[in-house]
C-alpha cells in the first residue's frame, strides 16, 4: 500500500520540557519523525514548548511553533495550519495525553484532522487501566490480580482481600509518576492519593506486586496491514520493583531460554495486534524465574524511552519507521536506512551486547533519597556496546562521568557488613558498586542473589570482573603477560584502570600492550549481523582479531 495521497500536511506534537522521566530521547524520536515525513513529501508542522531541542530547529519542520502544549494553543495552531493529520505518538506521554484531550474536546473532528498512527481506541485500551486489564483478559494474556480504583478506600478494601505488597500504577502518566510499592495501609493511602491526583483521569491500578521476578521488554512494530516484527528484546538486570528507567538494561536478553524468549515474543506480537497499534509499541513483561509463568505489566502505545535505546542498540530507526507507517506505508515498503538493501520488515539481529545504565542527579542533590523504585528518578542514561556483557558494563560505568573507571566507588570500602546487607536488599543508584564490594569481601553469589534477587548469571559476571581486579592488583610490568593483558582488555579494563590496579604508569602499560599487538578493532552495528552489506553503519571498539572497517 503506497503512501496515502490525502495526507499532505502533518502536525507533530513534541514532548515539552525536559523533566525527570522524559528527556532527550523524545527529541531524538521527534527529529527522526520530522525528517521521515518530509522525505515522503509531507509538510510538517511542529509544536513543542521547549526551544532547547533539535526538533525545534527551523530546518527540521516547515513550520515550528514554540507554544504551550495545551488544548487551547493547539486548537489555534490547527485552525491556522489546517493539517490533514496529527501524529502524537513520538512526543512521549505529553504528546499522547494532549492528542487524547484534543480528540475528546472535539477539536480534531471540528477541523477535520485525522489522528495518525495509533488509533484513539488503542491509546485508551493501553492507557486506561480498566480497559487495559479487560483487553488483556480478552486476548488470553495473564495480568496480575488487580483492581481499578478512583478513591483511597477502594484500594484499602482490595488490600484487605489479598494482602501486601501492592503496586500502584496511575493511568496516563510517564516514568511511574505518582506510583509506588505499598507495604502497609499507610503507604497505600499516601501513594494512592498522590497517584489519583497525578492521573489525567483520576484513576489508578492497584495490583499484586511481583517483586523479584525478571523484567523483560520487547520493542514491537506493526503496520496497517497487520505485519508485525520485534525490533529488540531487553532484559533488566534489576528485578521487578524498580522502574525500567532506573534499571540497568541489557540487549538482547542474556538469561532467557529460547522457549522463554519465543513465549514472550509471541505474547508481545499478540498484544500489539490485539490493541490495533500502528507504529512502535513497548511491551513490559514480568517472568517468574522459577517457572514459565509470566504477567503483562504495561504497554506503551507510542515510541518510548526504551525505543530510543532499542534504535541505537540495533541500528533500526523505530521513530522513522513509525512515522512512515502513520502515513500509510507498510513495513515491506520502507527501506532500511542502514543497509539500503533490506526492508523494515527484516527483524534486526545483534551479534554484540548492549548495556544501558541510568544517570541519576544525586551528585547534585546530596540529601535526596537515593532509593530507587517504581517512580523513575534518573535524568538520563548511558549506553555501551561490546562483544561481552563484562566489556559493555565496564564501558558504560566509565561513561557515567562520576569519576569511576570500573566497579569501585569511593566510600564502599568503609561500609560495614550490615550496611552492605541493607544496601543489597534496598536498591539504590549505588547497588552495582555494593555488589562488587560484597564480592571483594568474599561473599558468595547465592548470598547476594537472595538479598538483591538479581539473576545469578549477572552476579557471576560481576564476580568475574572483581576476580580479574584481584589478579591484576600489584602486578609488575614483567608480570603483565600478553595473555593476561588481552584477557583484561576483552573484559573492559582500560589502561587508566590497569594503572590504578597495578600502580604502573598508564603510558607504560599502553606501550607494553601495543608491543604485544593488543589494540582495539572496530565492529559494525548494521541491524543484520553482517548478513547484508551496510551502506551507513556505525561502529564500536572491542579487543578481537578481525577489524570490520
Amino acid at each position: 500500500m503506497p503512501k496515502r495521497r490525502d495526507i499532505k500536511k502533518v502536525m507533530v506534537i513534541g514532548s515539552g520540557p525536559i523533566v525527570i522521566g522524559q528527556a532527550a530521547e523524545f527529541d531524538y524520536a521527534g527529529t527522526q519523525a520530522c525528517r521521515a515525513l518530509r522525505e515522503e513529501g509531507c509538510q510538517v508542522v511542529l509544536v513543542n514548548s521547549n526551544p532547547a531541542t533539535i526538533m525545534t530547529d527551523t530546518e527540521m519542520a516547515d513550520r515550528v511553533y514554540i507554544e504551550p502544549l495545551t488544548v487551547e494553543f493547539c486548537e489555534k495552531i490547527i485552525a491556522q495550519e489546517k493539517p490533514d493529520g496529527l501524529l502524537p505518538t513520538l512526543g512521549g506521554q505529553t504528546g499522547l495525553n494532549l492528542a487524547t484531550q484534543l480528540a475528546k474536546a472535539g477539536v480534531l473532528k471540528a477541523h477535520g484532522v485525522e489522528l495518525l498512527g495509533t488509533p484513539l481506541e488503542a491509546i485508551r485500551k493501553a492507557e486506561d487501566r480498566e480497559a487495559f486489564k479487560q483487553t488483556m483478559q480478552e486476548l488470553g494474556e495473564p495480568v496480575p490480580e488487580s483492581v481499578i480504583v478512583t478513591t483511597v478506600p477502594e484500594a484499602q478494601a482490595f488490600a484487605r482481600q489479598i494482602g501486601f505488597p501492592l503496586i500502584v500504577r496511575p493511568a496516563y502518566t510517564l516514568g511511574g509518576t505518582g506510583g509506588g510499592i505499598a507495604r502497609d495501609m499507610t503507604e497505600l493511602a499516601d501513594i494512592c492519593a498522590r497517584g489519583l491526583h497525578m492521573s489525567m483521569i483520576h484513576q489508578v491500578l492497584v495490583e499484586r506486586c511481583v517483586i523479584g521476578w525478571k523484567e523483560i521488554e520487547y520493542e514491537v512494530m506493526r503496520d496497517g496491514a497487520d505485519n508485525c516484527i520485534t525490533v529488540c528484546n531487553m532484559e533488566n538486570l534489576d528485578p521487578m520493583g524498580i522502574h525500567t528507567g532506573d534499571s540497568i538494561v541489557v540487549a538482547p536478553s542474556q538469561t532467557l531460554s529460547d522457549k522463554e524468549y519465543q513465549m514472550l515474543r509471541t505474547a508481545s506480537l499478540n498484544i500489539i495486534r490485539g490493541l490495533g497499534i500502528e507504529g512502535g509499541c513497548n511491551v513490559q513483561l514480568a517472568l517468574d524465574p522459577h517457572s514459565a509463568q509470566y504477567y503483562v505489566i504495561e504497554v506503551n502505545p507510542r515510541v518510548s524511552r526504551s525505543s530510543a535505546l532499542a534504535s541505537k542498540a540495533t541500528g533500526y530507526p523505530i521513530a522513522r519507521v513509525a512515522a512512515k507507517i502513520a502515513i500509510g506505508l507498510r513495513l515491506d515498503e520502507i527501506p532500511n536506512a542502514v543497509t539500503r538493501k533490506t526492508l523494515a520488515c527484516f527483524e534486526p539481529a545483534l551479534d554484540y551486547c548492549v548495556l544501558k545504565i541510568p544517570r541519576w542527579p544525586f551528585d547534585k542533590f546530596h540529601y535526596s533519597d537515593r532509593r530507587v523504585g517504581t517512580q523513575m528518578k534518573a535524568t538520563g542514561e548511558v549506553m555501551a556496546i561490546d562483544r561481552s556483557f563484562e566489556g559493555a558494563l565496564m564501558k558504560a560505568l566509565r561513561s557515567l562521568e562520576i569519576g569511576v573507571y570500573g566497579l569501585r566507588l569511593r566510600g564502599m570500602e568503609l561500609l560495614s557488613e550490615m550496611e552492605i546487607e541493607e544496601k543489597l536488599r534496598t536498591p539504590t543508584d549505588e547497588r552495582i558498586f555494593v555488589i562488587a564490594e560484597a564480592f571483594r569481601r568474599g561473599w558468595q553469589v547465592e548470598e547476594v542473589h537472595q538479598l538483591s534477587k538479581i539473576d545469578r548469571w549477572f552476579l557471576c559476571k560481576i564476580e568475574r570482573l572483581v576476580a580479574m581486579e584481584t589478579r591484576l592488583r600489584g602486578r609488575t610490568m614483567d608480570e603483565l603477560t600478553p595473555e593476561l593483558l588481552l584477557e583484561a582488555k576483552k573484559m573492559g579494563f582500560n589502561d587508566h584502570h590497569l594503572s590504578e590496579l597495578t600502580g604502573l604508569k598508564e603510558m607504560d602499560i599502553r606501550a607494553r600492550r601495543k608491543q604485544f599487538g593488543i589494540e582495539p578493532v572496530y565492529k559494525i552495528v548494521d541491524t543484520c549481523a553482517a548478513e547484508f552489506e551496510a551502506v551507513t553503519p556505525y561502529y564500536y571498539s572491542t579487543y578481537e582479531v578481525e577489524d570490520e572497517r
